[in-house]
């Protein structure tokens, strides 16, 4: 049985790993090929009379690992730096206007559509309107630079938002004047802790020495979101901040005493560092998507109503998205209208407002549709470009790349 299980471990990261290489190579998001994967294996299984019952129950927990190291993977991949504010000021625009505007039509279609209440399909729709930068940031590979690093900004900040936004209506149980306290109370605090856990994680990277060192850390950083999810805060945040603090040690050059953090070397271990997020992103987003196609049932996907949310969602993001990068005077809006991925945070955000906000009789194939569509579609991005299969390297250099 043991040998089984490792055979199994190991057959399954070495075939996503493929999966991903093939993905990048022919332009098919992996994502869709890694929770296909998992469906077919189920029909397999299930033919057979065999059943993991330890995957639904592993489902979430897999995935709020995997968020913890995409928010993470993603703090450390922004750069605070001055020329890049107009950037960054554009790709909030659209990201919080593409937001706003989804959250607004999804309510109005779960509402009149499904017959939902406003506050349950309001917590819906927001689980639906966050762009996933888990699919999004792969899924742009060989396009522009400036192209990589608008969806880079907007994919991750899309995460934070959603996820803050999210809990803030769950926590303010529908009521608006519950609302905007429980956004902006739960963030100032969180903030306040999130850069004095960063400052000591600063301190701790450039002085942990041994061959175990960066573990610890993460297991530090995933303790945190576990203490402050307690403590009804806002644990992203923690993990946001103390990826851009790491990312950005600028910052700490206005503060004397803090700039004295700082040791020679630490750009090697900061790339050790990202290296390793990086693989552990990798193998956990792998681990999630496969279970996901797996725990997916395919009736609730031949619902003719989960058709229809999804027929009616696809017709309204991508008219929006496109109106809003055209407003933002967005260079190459023709390829970035289609990258607008749902992912991973769409999945473990709807299981949380299914389980608290009464959404039974939701079609959760809908759900899945949408995932499976909207991450599809992200390979027209590339229509009608060359294809440079330089830009198609093993995951170290991908790593490596990041640092350039």
């Amino acid at each position: 049985m043991t040998n089984t299980a490792i055979l199994a471990f190991s057959a399954l990261l070495v075939f996503a790993y493929l999966l991903d290489v093939f993905g990048r190579r022919t332009r098919l998001p992996p994502v869709v090929l890694l929770i296909l994967t998992g469906i077919a294996v189920r029909q397999v299984m299930d033919r057979t009379g065999l059943h993991l019952g330890w995957v639904d129950p592993m489902v979430p927990i897999i995935g709020t690992i995997g968020l913890i190291l995409i928010v993470l993977e993603g703090a450390l991949d922004l750069s605070l730096q001055r020329e890049r504010l107009p950037l960054i000021a554009r790709a909030s625009f659209v990201m919080l206007a593409g937001f706003i505007a989804c959250v607004a039509g999804f309510t109005v279609l779960f509402q009149h559509a499904l017959g939902l209440a406003f506050a349950p399909a309001a917590l819906a729709a927001i689980s639906v309107s966050v762009i996933s930068s888990a699919v999004a940031i792969p899924s742009v590979t060989g396009l522009t630079e400036h192209t990589r690093e608008f969806v880079v900004y907007e994919s991750s900040l899309s995460d934070i938002v959603g996820v803050l936004v999210f809990y803030a209506w769950l926590e303010s149980a529908g009521r608006l004047s519950h609302f905007l306290p429980a956004l902006f109370g739960g963030m100032f605090l969180s903030l306040i802790a999130a850069v004095v856990a960063g400052v000591g994680i600063l301190f701790l990277i450039n002085r942990v020495e041994g061959h175990v060192r960066f573990l610890p850390l993460l297991a530090g950083l995933t303790l945190l979101y576990a203490i402050g999810k307690e403590l009804h805060l806002s644990p992203l945040v923690l993990i946001l901040v103390c990826g851009l603090l790491l990312n950005n040690t600028q910052l700490l050059h206005r503060v004397r005493r803090l700039s004295n953090l700082l040791r020679p070397g630490y750009g090697d271990t900061l790339r050790e560092f990202k290296g390793l997020v990086v693989e552990l992103t990798f193998a956990v987003k792998s681990f999630f998507f496969l279970m996901l196609g797996y725990w997916t049932d395919l009736t609730a996907m031949t619902d003719w109503r989960a058709w229809a949310v999804m027929v009616a969602g696809i017709g309204f993001i991508y008219p929006v998205r496109y109106a809003v990068l055209l407003l933002a005077r967005q260079p190459d809006a023709s390829r970035l209208v289609w990258i607008a991925p749902r992912g991973l945070i769409t999945v473990l955000l709807f299981l949380t407002a299914a389980t608290t906000a009464g959404l039974e009789e939701f079609p959760f194939g809908a759900i899945m549709l949408l995932l499976l569509t909207t991450a599809a579609l992200t390979a027209l991005s590339h229509h009608g470009q060359r294809r440079d299969l330089s830009a198609v390297k093993p995951i170290a250099d991908v790593i490596a790349g990041k640092e350039s």
